[in-house]
């Protein structure tokens, strides 16, 4: 039996909104190489194209940039796998290099490669639409299969997903009456518990939400308005998805403090329940916290430790997610309050998870790394923070132990990510770091003045 919840099988495997392990898209099997040759000489990159000419592969994207690792440029070009012969033009390739990497869909057929993830936020574009399930087909056991208008109704939301791309404004959504009386029965009833249930952060955001974004009984927010609100408060900003990506896929987003929503709404027939994600739990589960500095900051570290990270700790990331975003916990002035949101979109199971029914651990990704969980009823099983603060930094301690022959870095001024593998990008960074401790010394001795 299904339990009555906001949230309930929308994770299938691992755990998290959206987060669901399957098959990688077909399409998605290129290989991105990244590379600078051992000399700086006029003439380097049409040298290094000709050896892809010569084995016959195909080159889906180019681009030349200033070397972080050293003097003179480096090199991206990203391959078609299915073309050609790649692996004799990367041997070739390589010995002419004094940096090479790869950065491949198809890892596991090359040792040396390191699992694909987005560099800039752009990047996201390559996997927005490679949903698993949920987009505009329903399952049989959905309240909505046998529904013809509500059916095309989410082949409309799918739609709108499928064209966005970075960089466009959030489409605007002309809700109708019964899919905002949908969301004023579920609105009505989990504010009467938020004051009493929610974390501090959560009911300090919410009047906000309330203030700035059309947060109502009778109208559904629109996610430009939220997007534009987390933007001016952390950086977060939401994007339209169509339906469930994988692990890797939905974790990447979060590094880049990107969070794929969906715009849907579940069937009226049942306003308590629905099987998958929808724009109830995302707006009020999960977008009011991303408002909060500590809690963005905690979710893009989930997000960062994920960047080519192996499979094994993927699902130990995703499982952390699941105890963590989804249904965390905290102490607050010793009391146990509700920040995961799939807690806070959920009338039944905020009201469940308060009582002495559940067990309750302490924080620990290690152990929620590994521990299993039920999907299709209430949790047995709580992890209790003690801070926001406190659990990114036991989160970035787990991170440190993934196997990956690199750091990562994200960079807010050009929205990329970057790759820490040399010895002069780590002192660039140092350097850095070195001046912006400067300014924070600066400014402590005026105030002491």
């Amino acid at each position: 039996m299904h339990r009555q919840t906001s949230v309930d099988k929308h994770i299938l495997v691992e755990g998290g909104s959206y987060i669901m392990e399957g098959t990688e898209s077909q399409e998605a099997r290129n290989a991105c190489l990244i590379f600078s040759p051992k000399t700086d000489e006029a003439g380097s990159l049409a040298k290094m194209l000709r050896v892809f000419k010569d084995h016959d592969v195909n080159l889906m994207h180019i681009e030349s940039r200033s070397s972080t690792r050293g003097p003179g440029y480096e090199f991206f070009v990203e391959c078609d796998t299915r073309s050609g012969q790649l692996g004799k033009a990367i041997e070739e390739i390589r010995e002419q290099c004094g940096y090479f990497n790869i950065i491949s869909r198809d890892y596991k057929d090359n040792l040396a490669a390191v699992p694909w993830f987005p560099r800039r936020i752009r990047d996201l574009d390559r996997f927005a639409n490679q949903i698993l399930s949920y987009g505009a087909e329903l399952d049989a056991d959905h309240p909505g299969f046998t529904d013809p208008v509500y059916r095309a109704r989410r082949k409309y939301f799918a739609d709108i997903a499928y064209n966005y791309k970075h960089g466009q404004p959030l489409p605007r959504v002309d809700y109708t009456e019964e899919e905002i009386a949908t969301w004023g029965v579920i609105f009505r009833n989990l504010t009467k518990l938020y004051k009493t249930h929610a974390c501090r952060e959560y009911n300090h955001v919410f009047p906000l939400l309330v203030d700035n974004c059309g947060y109502r009984e009778d109208n559904i927010p629109q996610l430009e308005d939220v997007s534009n609100f987390l933007k001016d408060c952390t950086g977060f900003t939401l994007r339209p998805v169509a339906g469930l990506l994988s692990s890797r896929d939905f974790l990447a987003g979060l590094a880049f403090r990107v969070f794929h929503s969906t715009q849907y709404i579940r069937h009226p027939a049942k306003p308590m329940y629905t099987p998958e994600p929808d724009v109830c739990h995302e707006l009020l589960g999960h977008a009011p916290l991303f408002a909060d500095p500590a809690f963005a900051q905690f979710c893009q570290e989930i997000g960062l430790a994920s960047l080519g990270a192996p499979d094994d700790y993927i699902e130990k990331l995703a499982a952390i997610f699941w105890f963590t975003v989804e249904y965390g916990l905290c102490r607050q002035q010793g009391q146990i309050k509700a920040y995961g949101a799939g807690l806070l979109s959920s009338y039944g199971e905020l009201q469940y998870c308060l009582t002495d029914k559940p067990q309750l651990r302490e924080l620990d990704p290690e152990k929620m790394g590994v521990q299993k969980y039920p999907i299709t009823q209430f949790q047995e099983i709580y992890f209790v923070a003690d801070s926001f603060e406190s659990a990114k930094e036991k989160t970035v301690k787990f991170a440190n132990a993934i196997p990956r022959p690199f750091g990562v870095r994200y960079n807010p001024y050009t929205q990329s990510v970057e790759v820490l593998d040399s010895k002069p990008q780590v002192g660039n960074l140092m350097s850095n770091i070195s001046s912006e401790f400067q300014i924070l010394q600066n400014a402590f001795q005026k105030l002491k003045a």
